[in-house]
């Protein structure tokens, strides 16, 4: 249950930033300003309940609205009074689960500069909050401040100020990785951008996996790129991701054919060659745990929806 102290101190900037939202996203759909790159502007009319996407290092506020995500077997919900943090690329399912035309699903997303992010941890004092001993996953969510939603109004009123954006862009990103790093969740940023540590290694294997998840996956040779004996590389990917390394190339691969099927207009066994399966029965067997039905039927339901719900498959 929010705090209502901790609502009311929100609602101005929210209420600041429902209004920009609105003005920019007409209706239902995913907008990603060009002239301020990372950053993505969200409003969905209707819920949608299956969706499958691979989430960058990145921190998402809701403002309005809720939503549940699955990272392998786990489940986080969260809604206006917490914001996402993510701090590498994870497959997840996805869920907006309150959403209509009179109070549509609004939110902001930024991605992460880690850059920027070591620059602060160098300026910062050492962290006193300790990471949670029974939880270091890559995704988790922290209480919501009033100054890192005014952050993030800030930014987008850059877009009705475009001269500004050169000047001020970089000032209020760093503002709200300082925010970030200050905040309950920002020891999870220290650990990637930690150069010396093991999930900094894991983010590497990760961004290694991702532009390699069609070919066969040697465990081993992953692990030995990084630097990292198999059990210790084993143990950190499953600590940071919920999922081992083959459960995170499967749903990769299941995603990404989703996506071919759906825009490319493939079928299921030319998607399934597409991105590394041998056998269409194994891909349609793997397919239909992730999203609830076969292939075929998947799609048949899927292209029945609205442009801006397929949209939503995404975002």
């Amino acid at each position: 249950m929010p705090d209502p102290s901790t609502t009311d101190t929100l609602s101005t900037p929210r209420a600041s930033l429902v209004r920009r939202i609105l003005d920019r996203v007409q209706g239902s759909g995913a907008q990603q300003p060009p002239e301020l790159p990372g950053l993505m502007v969200m409003r969905f009319d209707e819920p949608a309940l299956n969706s499958c996407s691979v989430y960058e290092p990145c921190v998402a506020v809701i403002v309005q609205g809720s939503k549940r995500l699955m990272l392998g077997e786990e489940t986080l919900s969260y809604g206006e009074d917490r914001y996402l943090i993510v701090s590498m690329d994870l497959p997840v399912k996805t869920a907006l689960m309150q959403a209509s035309p009179e109070r549509p699903y609004l939110a902001v997303g930024l991605r992460l500069d880690w850059r920027d992010i070591a620059s602060l941890m160098l300026e910062m004092p050492p962290a006193t909050a300790r990471k949670p001993e029974t939880d270091s996953r890559a995704m988790a969510t922290g209480a919501l401040t009033a100054p890192l939603l005014e952050a993030f109004d800030r930014l987008l009123a850059l877009l009705d100020q475009p001269e500004d954006i050169p000047a001020l862009a970089p000032l209020i990103r760093r503002e709200i990785h300082y925010r970030l790093l200050a905040g309950e969740a920002g020891w999870r940023l220290r650990q990637i951008a930690s150069v010396d540590s093991q999930s900094h290694q894991v983010a590497r294997a990760i961004a290694s996996l991702n532009t390699r998840f069609a070919e066969p996956l040697r465990v081993e040779t992953l692990a030995r790129e990084v630097g990292m004996s198999l059990t210790t590389f084993h143990h950190h990917f499953k600590s940071l991701t919920a999922m081992s390394p083959l459960q995170y190339q499967k749903q990769l691969r299941l995603g990404e054919a989703r996506r071919l099927m759906l825009s490319e207009r493939l079928d299921a066994s030319t998607a399934a060659f597409r991105v590394g399966y041998e056998s269409p029965s194994q891909f349609s067997r793997e397919y239909r745990r992730l999203f609830g039905a076969p292939p075929s039927r998947d799609m048949a339901d899927m292209r029945w929806q609205p442009p801006a719900q397929i949209q939503a498959q995404a975002a």
